[in-house]
């Protein structure tokens, strides 16, 4: 079968299974869009498609023939892009999630512009599943991400140690430095990261593990919304530690500790098992390695 069969059943993917709307985006007849995905069935010998009330469902075999033309298509890319940017550093086109977005990312970026000023660096800051969909169909070269992967396409690996700090209102009843029990959390008003995000990822992990139920009166996106409601007085929050070292300096807020529990974990860079490592992609990857050792740690600058 021809590339261009590949295109069109990608195309019909990408449009919700809809045979109209992928004719309208390639500029094909209806009629023509449907004797394309038909020869490809009848070439493998499978249906892609379930045919149920005049709609299109992907069918398990259809599911995993469209993760090989995703792959196809992300070779071809690469080739393209290779090939064209062979002697020129070349455009690389990054993510990352809101923790690291938010505090690494433009360190990261700056750095890496310094070195490598004909650069062109492309950023996507969001949610890991949304970075994972993009490494998948090929809009991101890779990832920075709080959490494992969960695709078996992908290729993690652990690029930093990171922990998380409990956060408390700088007055009464709470003070720098104290204890709480495990059985005084249930009682606590905890404001959280939302559902999907790593560091709620990480807290339910742990709570999970020590058969501790909690329920949070507010959760937010954004971490910055998170240490305001604490010095506010709204209750205590679970937040990646580095982002809070300047309201911890200030003593806006209190550190608490957790008898006998710790919060800890990796970030991880994410890409595709198939995905070519460019000279540029590599030469990131170890900026973000080594940042550490051989930058200033990054003090995150939000408003809080």
């Amino acid at each position: 079968m021809s590339i261009r069969h590949l295109r069109i059943f990608l195309t019909v993917c990408e449009c919700n299974n809809s045979i109209t709307r992928a004719a309208k985006k390639l500029y094909m007849t209806q009629p023509s869009v449907s004797v394309a995905i038909q020869e490809l069935e009848k070439y493998y010998g499978i249906n892609l498609f379930d045919r149920i009330s005049r709609r299109l469902y992907l069918t398990e075999a259809g599911r995993q023939f469209l993760e090989y033309a995703q792959r196809i298509f992300a070779l071809l890319d690469d080739m393209e892009k290779g090939i064209r940017n062979w002697d020129t550093i070349g455009v690389l086109r990054t993510g990352a999630s809101i923790t690291i977005g938010s505090q690494f990312m433009p360190s990261y970026v700056e750095a890496f512009s310094g070195m490598y000023p004909d650069a062109e660096v492309q950023v996507f800051i969001g949610t890991s599943h949304q970075l994972e969909q993009k490494i998948l169909n090929n809009e991101l070269d890779f990832a920075l991400v709080e959490r494992p992967v969960r695709e078996s396409s992908l290729i993690e690996e652990p690029y930093m140690e990171d922990s998380l700090a409990v956060i408390a209102p700088a007055r009464q009843p709470y003070y720098p430095g104290r204890i709480l029990k495990k059985e005084e959390l249930s009682g606590q008003k905890f404001l959280l990261r939302e559902h999907g995000s790593g560091t709620r990822e990480v807290f339910e992990e742990v709570m999970a593990k020590e058969e501790i139920s909690i329920k949070p009166i507010w959760e937010a996106m954004s971490t910055t919304a998170l240490v305001n409601a604490v010095i506010h007085g709204l209750g205590i929050a679970v937040v990646p530690r580095r982002m809070v070292s300047g309201p911890l300096e200030k003593k806006l807020v209190y550190p608490l500790e957790i008898e006998g529990i710790e919060f800890k974990r990796c970030f991880y860079i994410v890409h595709h098992k198939d995905k070519l490592l460019t000279r540029t992609f590599q030469e990131f990857i170890d900026l973000c390695r080594c940042y550490e050792l051989d930058y200033p740690l990054p003090k995150y600058n939000g408003l809080f």
